[in-house]
Formats: structure tokens, C-alpha cells, sequence
């Protein structure tokens, strides 16, 4: 698993999200939450993981409460350069069982040995009752390019969102990937790392729009009566639109994972420290940590 990379990460997920996380449980900026080794190389394989994360952040923004969470997903690679994916996403203190299904395709390529990219389309289904964030937005294009300096290797992404809403996002990422030249338990294991720091650019319609579907999962920047947050349509304020549509830093994070990996495994702790900026209007995000444990198994 040393060179294997998934280079589609929810979100992300990730980010994603997750779930990168950010979501995707491939991805952070939308699409997912993978593990962060992230070589490429053209071989043939099917991965499959699993990552629970302590709350689910959408491009900077997370939603009114904490919202935890678990997410599956499979990517089959070819040789090519082609890739499927398809994944499930649940939130642990929602009513649905299954709160979001992605399916997506795309191509990963390579110019040189250190520069790498990869383009993809996702189409998310949400269930009608699905507390996250990035609901407003049921399509996503995504295009990545990065770029290894020896020193560190940076990475832009850039993300076009639509559905409900639509939003431009760019992110801008510098990490470094180092491993142990030296075993925990056999002459086949070791532990990878890949710190990073993270900007987030672009629009932030989909706020309003979630504070449209969901009249009672929402604050804002005023005191209210907590029986009224149920009664009440939340308020929509024409300035907050113009704001929320205008390109606009939205977040700075850096992240610190590690990773036992194995031939054909890897497990995955993260720790993230996300500072929302330029947030106004309907949810009160400020600065907070993320924990995110994944698992993938790759078979080649």
C-alpha cells in the first residue's frame, strides 16, 4: 500500500468529509474521509473502508449542533486511470437510517512523476430527513491538480456544487508524506504521516438553503426562546444572501494524521483544527477540533 493512492477524497468527504472531510469518506473537501497517503500508481485494485468522525464539516462550515458520524464506501481502480465509488453516510444523532448515498466516476492522470490529478463527477442522494449540511447541493464536479516539491506537495482543488444551490470552491493544500524507514510488529508494517495546512475558498449558498429545509436545526446570531426554534420558519435575510454568494476565504485548518499501514490495510487517526472565517448570518461556526479514525483494505 506504500504507492497506492485514492486521490478522490466528501467529501470530500472525508470530508468530505467527509468527510476531505474533509467529505467524502474519500475525500475531504467534499467527498471524503481516506487516509492521507496519496502516491499514485496504475494498478488495478478494489478499496473498500470505513471512518466515524466526531462531527461533519462541509467546506469549512459544519452545522448547528455537533453532528457525528459514520460512512462505508468502495473505489475500484483500473489501470487506466479510470475510478468508481460509491459510498453511505450516516449521522449518528439523525432519524434516517441511511442519511446520504454517493456514486461517482473519474480519471486519475499523470504529467510527470511529480504532477499528478484527477477529475471527477459525484451525485449525492439525500434522504429527505438527512440532518447534513451539504444537502442543498446534489452534484459535484470536482478537478485536482497536485504538484510534489520534495520540500512539501501542494494541491488545488477546485469544486463546482450544484442542486438546490450552486457553489464555486477552491482549496488550497501543502502537506508532507513521510513514513518510518523502520517496523512495529513485522518487516511489513509501518507508520505513515502526512501533516498539512488547508485554505478554503469560495460561496456559501448552501447555508441559507439548509437553513430553509431544516426550520428547526438552526441558530442564529440573536437570543431565542427554545420552544420558538421549533415553532418559528428561521429568519432569511436578503443581506445574508448577497453575502453568502459573494467568493470569500471561508476556512483555514491544518491536520495531523497517522497511519498503520499494512500490504493490503491501512488504520487511520486524524486530528484536525478547523478556524472558520467571514461567517455571518445563519450558523454561529467557530474554531473546533475533529477526530477521525478510518480504516480501508485494499485488494489487488
Amino acid at each position: 500500500m506504500k504507492r497506492f493512492c485514492i486521490l478522490f477524497l466528501i467529501g470530500i468527504y472525508s470530508c468530505t468529509g467527509a468527510f476531505a472531510g474533509e467529505a467524502r469518506v474519500f475525500r475531504a473537501t467534499i467527498p471524503r474521509l481516506v487516509a492521507d497517503t496519496d502516491t499514485v500508481t496504475r494498478k488495478q485494485s478494489l478499496s473498500a473502508g470505513v471512518s466515524v468522525g466526531s462531527d461533519a464539516q462541509f467546506f469549512g462550515r459544519t452545522g448547528p449542533v455537533k453532528y457525528p458520524f459514520w460512512s462505508a464506501d468502495m473505489i475500484y481502480n483500473a489501470k487506466s486511470g479510470f475510478f468508481v465509488y460509491g459510498s453511505v453516510y450516516k449521522v449518528f444523532t439523525s432519524a434516517p437510517l441511511i442519511d446520504e448515498t454517493d456514486a461517482g466516476a473519474g480519471y486519475l492522470y499523470r504529467f510527470s512523476s511529480k504532477f499528478t490529478g484527477n477529475l471527477s463527477y459525484t451525485r449525492f442522494f439525500f434522504n429527505k430527513n438527512a440532518l447534513v449540511i451539504k444537502s442543498a447541493s446534489s452534484n459535484d464536479i470536482n478537478f485536482s491538480n497536485s504538484y510534489d516539491w520534495k520540500i512539501l506537495k501542494s494541491t488545488v482543488t477546485f469544486d463546482y456544487l450544484f442542486g438546490q444551490e450552486s457553489d464555486f470552491f477552491v482549496s488550497i493544500n501543502n502537506s508532507k508524506y513521510f513514513e518510518t524507514n523502520w517496523s512495529i510488529f513485522d518487516d511489513k508494517d509501518y507508520l505513515s504521516f502526512n501533516p498539512g495546512f488547508n485554505i478554503i475558498m469560495g460561496t456559501q449558498n448552501f447555508v441559507q438553503k439548509y437553513a430553509q429545509n431544516h426550520p428547526g436545526n438552526y441558530e442564529h446570531n440573536r437570543a431565542v426562546h427554545v420552544d420558538d426554534i421549533f415553532l418559528q420558519p428561521p429568519p432569511i435575510y436578503p443581506q445574508y444572501a448577497a453575502y453568502d454568494s459573494e467568493f470569500r476565504t471561508l476556512n483555514y485548518s491544518i491536520k495531523l494524521p497517522i497511519a498503520y499501514n499494512r500490504p493490503h490495510y491501512t488504520l487511520e487517526f486524524a486530528y484536525k483544527y478547523s478556524v472558520p472565517v467571514n461567517v455571518k448570518g445563519i450558523f454561529n461556526n467557530h474554531r473546533e477540533s475533529f477526530y477521525n479514525l478510518t480504516f480501508y483494505y485494499v485488494f489487488y
